[in-house]
């Protein structure tokens, strides 16, 4: 069983040598899914060994481009390496007619199909939901409608002690009703409880992408007690009303979020070019919510 984050692209609107536009790529059980797609992803993931052609579905918060400039590469890429499974989309209306006049201009028909699903931009709702994973859009205030994601891993069946199934005698066919929580009755009557021939399984993990976004406290609530979040930290302090004017957060103001909903780790990203070190970006954040740590390409987070 796998949970694994992998940072692609951290910087913010005009890339830098060292860092990559917006990108992430999130293995759950190698299913992956790909938060975002600035420009350079499919060097980035092939620079990291991913392959590409696995990517089933793909998030796209907002069309400001180094958050989708990448995409159509990445989708032409597919195509002319004969990919002919399904691809799933997520974006808001406009990107599906930006990649139609696209591939219409280059007279492409790919070779596989390709599904738009399109994000609400008023309301959040489930966007994807399967036996091992429910995916949520959360509503962001930025410069334009733009949306975070809250990957939740669905709970796992509750494990086995072999010992003690053996020791009551239960019957083969019973097991899935006891990895599913139901309390055994033997042949006398008696109830053996489940905790007795079960124990619990690893907790589901839960991810919060928070991408462009003001400082917004109604994100608290929706993202409280998640194993990581990410949220975007354009800005130092300093320049907490240049952050407004633009739709960003500071470095305090991530933190902030952070402490508030008491998540368990921060990664902060989408840093503006005019910072060369980031090391007083990461000294603000942690001065607020200490378990705090800096995106970089090629980061692997492993829940």
């Amino acid at each position: 069983m796998s949970f694994k984050l992998t940072i692609l692209g951290c910087s913010s609107a005009i890339p830098t040598v060292n860092r990559h536009p917006t990108a992430q790529l999130l293995n759950v059980n190698e299913r992956f899914f790909l938060i975002d797609c600035g420009e350079g992803t499919q060097v980035q993931l092939r620079k990291y060994q991913l392959s590409f052609q696995r990517i089933n579905h793909i998030f796209i918060s907002h069309l400001h481009g180094d958050h989708y400039f990448g995409l159509i590469g990445l989708l032409s890429s597919m195509h002319l390496l004969g990919r002919n499974k399904e691809l799933h989309i997520y974006a808001h209306e406009e990107l599906k007619q930006i990649i139609d006049l696209q591939l219409n201009a280059s007279n492409t028909e790919l070779n596989y199909p390709l599904f738009f699903h399109i994000l609400p931009k008023e309301e959040e709702t489930i966007l994807l939901e399967d036996n091992n994973i429910k995916v949520v859009n959360i509503i962001l205030d930025h410069s334009i409608n733009c949306s975070g994601f809250l990957f939740e891993e669905k709970r796992t069946p509750r494990k086995i002690i072999k010992s003690q199934i053996e020791k009551y005698n239960v019957p083969f066919d019973k097991i899935n009703s006891l990895k599913n929580g139901v309390d055994w009755i033997n042949q006398q009557g008696d109830i053996i409880c489940n905790n007795v021939l079960t124990t619990e399984n690893s907790l589901p993990n839960r991810y919060a992408y928070c991408s462009d976004t003001r400082y917004q406290e109604t994100l608290i609530e929706k993202i409280k007690n998640v194993d990581l979040l990410y949220h975007e930290t354009t800005f130092m302090q300093d320049l907490e009303d240049r952050a407004e004017q633009t739709g960003h957060s500071t470095s305090v103001q991530a933190a902030t979020i952070a402490q508030k909903a008491k998540v368990k780790k921060l990664i902060v990203g989408h840093y503006s070019q005019r910072y060369k070190n980031l090391d007083s970006l990461l000294e603000e954040s942690k001065s607020i919510f200490t378990n705090t740590f800096l995106s970089f390409p090629g980061m692997t987070i492993d829940f």
